[in-house]
């Protein structure tokens, strides 16, 4: 566990879990290429009794006879039997940790949700084996993990049937945040500075799989060319294979964010159905909770409200962002390669559509590291609620990304900006902060305190025009190790 970069509060949970003196029932979930069965495999130790991963696509007979074989594997036997259905599955598996001697006994089921297939019976038998045996004991530990984030949280954590309630334990595993990635680079090697860390966070997100596909003796720039623009990119066709893993009806899903990526501000659901031609029914509510679930969009909280799962109760003002560094890029670039150029990254750095995304992934970085620009801003302590704010006036297109609404009747409009220097704020850029305000201000009629902080690469030049900045925060505070 030493060499294990991050995920310390996580894995001291499942290494407390192990040790317990009674049988544990653990869902562990998040995005695909995340590490989850890294994490799960370093807290165990490889200490498994069974061990078996679903088949993406793959048939009911062709599940069971997987299981089988990590059976036959694991029990020893000569002869492989393949049981009829998920019932007699999981009584072979009983009846063989039947004969193991005295000791916790692990059992490990990857990516679940791909075995739940049409028809299947899997979650019922799932639930009779967790019920009627597993339960009953003291010494078994069932880890079942799954990318389908939504299968994972309506068929275990949300359960209405016979897991209500079963679970002991649920824990989400999130990407690197930029301290861990920077964490990352070091221990392997690598000299990127924390500007170019933070622009490989922008383009693949926090996630341990892409960064483990980078070359040390490449530069940046070489190693985005290579992944996702040479002639054999191995993350070319990333993005449809990410989806359909994830979601049944993946369609529906690449719509939304295809529509998303168009609008970095953010559209409410209506403009969503407007600008896809998608139905407004169940099944879009069913794909945006599930997109969200997964972390690829999030639900903007209009100022003044709670969040809620239930965008209707949030109102028509609600926005929908894309926030997945991968999917933002692929919309922005990898199908914006029209003459499949191999150094298509290089030759677009310091473009216009370069640094339009430039500012527009720097404020999602932003938003990824709240409880950074909370710390930085010495407010952790303090309830908080991060809100976004749009003009309902006519012909006001002011739109404030981030708002920190404070329990301490404070309200911090943050500004993020991305650049190369030093940020500078011109005249004409102060007349459109005051104007800003005086909007949110004049719309909402809050009474708060209102404390407008820049979020900058670099910092903000100091000038005549400055002094309208009542806080600051730099890059290297969304480093900070929290």
């Amino acid at each position: 566990m030493k060499d294990f970069i991050g995920r310390k509060t996580e894995l001291k949970e499942l290494s407390g879990y192990m040790e317990s003196g009674q049988s544990e029932f653990i869902a562990v979930y998040g995005r695909r290429r995340v590490g989850k069965t890294c994490l799960i495999r370093t807290a165990a130790h490889d200490r498994f009794s069974f061990f078996v991963t679903g088949i993406y696509g793959a048939s009911k007979s062709e599940q069971l006879t997987n299981f089988a074989i990590a059976m036959q594997k694991y029990s020893g036997s000569g002869q492989l039997s393949v049981p009829k259905n998920w019932i007699l599955a999981f009584f072979e598996l009983s009846k063989y940790m039947e004969t193991l001697p005295e000791g916790i006994k692990i059992i490990f089921i990857d990516e679940l949700p791909w075995m739940d297939t049409a028809k299947s019976g899997f979650v019922p038998a799932l639930e009779n084996f967790w019920n009627t045996w597993a339960a009953m004991r003291d010494d078994i530990k069932l880890i079942v993990c799954g990318s389908a984030t939504s299968w994972m949280i309506n068929n275990l954590i949300r359960s209405k049937g016979g897991l209500h309630n079963r679970l002991t334990h649920h824990l989400i595993l999130e990407p690197f945040s930029l301290n861990e990635c920077e964490d990352f680079f070091k221990r392997n090697g690598f000299s990127y500075s924390r500007k170019q860390i933070a622009e490989c966070y922008m383009v693949m997100g926090g996630i341990p799989y892409y960064l483990s596909m980078l070359d040390r003796s490449e530069s940046l720039a070489q190693n985005i060319d290579r992944l996702f623009f040479s002639r054999n990119a191995p993350l070319k066709d990333e993005f449809k294979d990410l989806y359909k893993a994830l979601f049944k009806n993946a369609v529906h899903h690449m719509e939304i964010v295809r529509c998303l990526a168009s609008k970095g501000m953010g559209m409410t659901r209506n403009e969503i159905v407007k600008a896809s031609g998608l139905s407004d029914n169940g099944a879009l509510s069913t794909a945006l909770e599930e997109l969200e679930n997964c972390g690829f969009i999030r639900l903007y909280e209009p100022f003044g409200r709670m969040k809620s799962a239930d965008c209707k109760r949030l109102g028509k003002a609600a926005l929908f962002q894309l926030v997945d560094f991968y999917t933002l890029f692929y919309y922005k670039f990898i199908l914006g390669n029209h003459y499949h150029d191999e150094h298509f990254w290089s030759a677009s750095f310091n473009s216009p559509l370069h640094n339009a995304w430039c500012g527009l992934s720097f404020e999602i970085l932003c938003l990824t590291h709240l409880k950074q620009v909370k710390a930085t801003l010495g407010i952790s302590g303090v309830q908080t609620a991060a809100c976004s704010w749009r003009s309902r006036t006519p012909g006001n297109g002011t739109q404030i990304d981030l708002l920190i609404d404070r329990k301490d009747e404070t309200v911090n409009i943050c500004e993020m900006k991305y650049s190369g220097k030093e940020f500078v704020i011109d005249k004409s850029y102060e007349t459109e902060l005051r104007n800003k305000i005086d909007s949110f201000i004049s719309e909402t009629g809050t009474r708060k305190s209102i404390i407008l902080t820049m979020v900058t690469t670099e910092g903000v030049r100091q000038n005549i025009h400055s002094d309208i900045v009542q806080k600051e925060i730099v890059l290297d505070d969304l480093f900070r190790a929290l």
